[in-house]
């Protein structure tokens, strides 16, 4: 598998505190089995869906305290020159870049609206082995009290096309690379987040039935926060883990009603 172009959604990862007990939980959620950890790089474990890769869970560093959270990582053929289109763009270079072995290299940003998000240069790890099928990754969105500065900044650090919904009050765009999307943005002005909550990316994984997988999640003490609700793209609900990290379900084969029409910005 070639590494995949730039600005592609490639990895996604999470950190936990009780790393078994996610494991138990995703592993009943969405069915991944898990690799041997890693202590060589942190106790860092993959998680496969029919024996191939689709993320990875860390324990945290020694010392550090830290909510747990979904990480996505965009592809990226030299990860220092990204690096410095992010501070030059306004956003924050929180770690790396950083390589990681003969696997790639990485680096951890926020974007000018407080968005954590990943890079990867791919060496030997290229990223998922398997997406868009139950139990793999399907999409992404950026969902930002700020979408003016996500709109701005993302374009300028990484090669995207930008379309919006034409779908009235309804704020969505799409950031596409070789014309097909790649990575979403909603905006969460108003009331949308929680106070609490931070502007993040919310990850989704594919699922054959989401409400068979939302009574797996409740039933192993997770929360659904919206949904679940039919759509043209899938039935999907925004969902926690026990340990607070927010993601994304959704059935991609099951669709209500007409795609949306986009237009270019």
């Amino acid at each position: 598998m070639a590494a995949l172009p730039e600005g592609t959604p490639c990895w996604a990862d999470a950190m936990f505190t009780d790393v078994e007990g996610a494991k138990a939980f995703y592993g009943d959620v969405l069915g991944w089995t898990f690799g041997e950890s890693s202590s060589e790089f942190g106790n860092y474990t993959q998680a496969y869906s029919d024996g191939k890769a689709v993320a990875a869970v860390v324990p945290p560093m020694p010392g550090e305290q830290a909510q747990s959270a979904w990480c996505l990582y965009l592809a990226s053929p030299d990860a220092g020159a990204t690096a410095a289109r992010i501070r030059a763009n306004g956003g924050e270079v929180v770690m790396g870049p950083m390589q990681v072995g003969d696997f790639g290299t990485m680096v951890i940003a926020k974007d000018p609206g407080g968005v954590v998000f990943g890079v990867w240069q791919a060496g030997r790890h290229e990223g998922f082995e398997k997406q868009g099928e139950p139990g793999a990754y399907s999409w992404a969105e950026v969902v930002t009290r700020e979408p003016a500065k996500a709109d701005a900044f993302f374009p300028a650090v990484f090669p995207y096309g930008v379309r919006k919904m034409d779908a009235g009050d309804f704020d969505y765009r799409m950031f596409q690379v070789g014309g097909q999307p790649v990575l979403g943005r909603m905006s969460a002005e108003g009331d949308f987040l929680p106070p609490e909550a931070p502007s993040y990316i919310s990850v989704y994984f594919a699922v054959d039935d989401t409400d068979a997988a939302i009574e797996r999640l409740t039933a192993r003490g997770g929360k659904v926060y919206f949904g679940p609700m039919d759509s043209p793209f899938g039935r999907f609900a925004a969902v926690g883990d026990p340990q607070g990290a927010a993601f994304g379900l959704i059935d991609l084969g099951r669709t209500v009603g007409e795609q949306p029409t986009t237009v270019d910005v």
